[in-house]
């Protein structure tokens, strides 16, 4: 179940960004084995099928995915994981990556108020926009695809199987002989 918070700021992605990612991300753990179907992404990613197929068609306009037609069609990236940043993701389902509409990379859209060539507090927001693609920029789609280690306050489920020196503490008195 998804939570939603009330907005607490200038800058939010919306479920189309969130989604979108996760759709992403899982073509890349499936990056190579042939095209996905969105059936199949959807039933792994606990996802609505007909909100991913909107999505798809925004990242195939960008360049980001490919499709196949067929009983074994589906989607894949169009490019190594590797080389797919996330602004471009994000981008790609969210557009241009803005707070305000003064720190717009269009120079319409950044000249829209009226207060933009002589504003101070422009120079926040154009800083908030760099931060944003810069930390998005930093990051690929191959790092997120990656297995993430166990929180060490959330354990495998399993802890037993681990090795003695990986489980975790346990709360329970030691047994004696």
């Amino acid at each position: 179940m998804r939570t939603t918070f009330p907005s607490t700021g200038a800058l939010h992605f919306s479920t189309r960004g969130e989604y979108g990612v996760r759709l992403m991300v899982e073509l890349a753990r499936h990056h190579g084995d042939g095209p996905v179907s969105l059936s199949e992404m959807a039933d792994h990613e606990d996802l609505p099928r007909p909100y991913l197929e909107q999505l798809v068609v925004n990242l195939r306009e960008q360049g980001l995915v490919t499709s196949t037609r067929g009983a074994r069609g589906g989607y894949q990236l169009a490019r190594d994981p590797a080389e797919i940043r996330m602004s471009q993701v994000i981008e790609a389902l969210e557009g241009p990556i803005t707070p305000m509409v003064c720190a717009s990379d269009d120079p319409i859209h950044a000249n829209a108020c009226g207060r933009s060539g002589f504003c101070n507090v422009n120079a926040l927001w154009l800083r908030v926009r760099t931060a944003v693609v810069g930390a998005l920029d930093s990051m690929t789609l191959e790092e997120l695809a990656r297995p993430r280690p166990s929180h060490p306050f959330h354990p495998p489920v399993n802890a037993t199987a681990l090795p003695v020196a990986q489980r975790p503490a346990s709360t329970e008195p030691i047994p004696t002989a």
